[in-house]
């Protein structure tokens, strides 16, 4: 890790960064990227977000040294990933999409292998601490192969720990881990994340993204379209709903002039109006011209999933392309 006093401004600095995949037989080449620029600020909680297919996996995969780049240039931790690759690696930690497991490993014998293989010396190694920390300690000397799926991925992230890395990617890393696992280890990835490392999430729960990041990328396309601060990405859209609850129950949707309206629960309904151009006394105006009695109102600000749809596919009214 850089010395204290020579600590990087960025942990990651991506500049023109392309990707092209060969054709396959008759198979047209792949551009994969198409000139990606990207800088992550040490000690942030980055998050990476973007629809299938758009190149996500392609930029964790060269930053993490799986996948050669076509063209740019990427720096981890002040070091250039084509000059520097052993410094590179020693910086990096990084959890896979994948499962990747020592089946006929202890947890602890996983954790002591990985650690020799990043040369840390046997008395600075922290494997029982790290076993503490993501909660397996009472499973450090069973074998992996009796580790559920959500235990496993917790096993990764030690994996990706033991060398100590400045710079933390995380893949997917809680497809398939129920909720009170996904909670323990969001609960210890903050942890570290307040002690200094930098977090790079890729996640399709964008309700996590939202809470645990304080910067987002939106890559579309091989291009990122968004990079900026999440709270300033979640005003990026000027709408807000009022969800209505009529005093006697509705047949039909009302058709308000101006204002889109979508059914909701239990008889409820949402208007959703631009809030440059509208007003909730105007919605409430409108629905009680429609001849309908309110008992009851809310408001709804735009949330991440209305902002990544709206800069992915240009309407928040489709269905969620994370969603194959």
């Amino acid at each position: 890790m850089t010395a204290a006093n020579a600590l990087p401004e960025n942990a990651i600095e991506v500049r023109g960064l392309k990707k092209t995949y060969k054709g396959n037989g008759k198979a047209p080449a792949k551009v994969a990227l198409r000139g990606v620029d990207l800088t992550v600020k040490r000690g942030s909680m980055f998050g990476l977000l973007g629809p299938n297919g758009a190149g996500k996996s392609t930029l964790i995969n060269i930053i993490a040294g799986v996948v050669n780049k076509s063209e740019g240039s990427v720096k981890i931790w002040d070091r250039d990933i084509d000059t520097h690759s052993r410094d590179v690696r020693s910086a990096l930690g990084v959890v896979p999409q994948e499962i990747v497991a020592d089946v006929f490993f202890t947890p602890r014998e996983s954790l002591e292998v990985q650690a020799g293989f990043y040369g840390v010396p046997a008395n600075e190694r922290r494997s029982d601490e790290l076993l503490a920390a993501l909660g397996l300690s009472d499973k450090a000397n069973a074998y992996v192969r009796q580790l559920s799926g959500g235990m496993k991925r917790r096993l990764m992230v030690a994996k990706a720990l033991v060398h100590n890395p400045p710079v933390l990617i995380l893949d997917e890393p809680t497809a398939g881990v129920d909720v009170e696992l996904r909670r323990q280890l969001w609960d210890y990835v903050r942890k570290i994340n307040e002690e200094g490392v930098t977090v790079i999430l890729t996640t399709h729960y964008l309700e996590e993204a939202q809470e645990l990041c304080d910067t987002i990328a939106i890559v579309n396309r091989g291009e990122v379209v968004t990079c900026e601060p999440t709270q300033q990405l979640l005003r990026r859209l000027d709408t807000r709903n009022v969800v209505v609850v009529p005093e006697d129950p509705i047949s039909t949707l009302p058709d308000l002039d101006g204002f889109t309206v979508s059914a909701r629960s239990n008889g409820a309904f949402a208007v959703t109006y631009r809030t440059g151009e509208s007003s909730v006394e105007a919605v409430l105006s409108a629905v009680r011209g429609a001849g309908i009695s309110i008992r009851d109102i809310t408001t709804e600000d735009p949330d991440l999933e209305d902002v990544f749809l709206a800069l992915t596919y240009g309407d928040s009214s489709r269905p969620d392309p994370t969603k194959d």
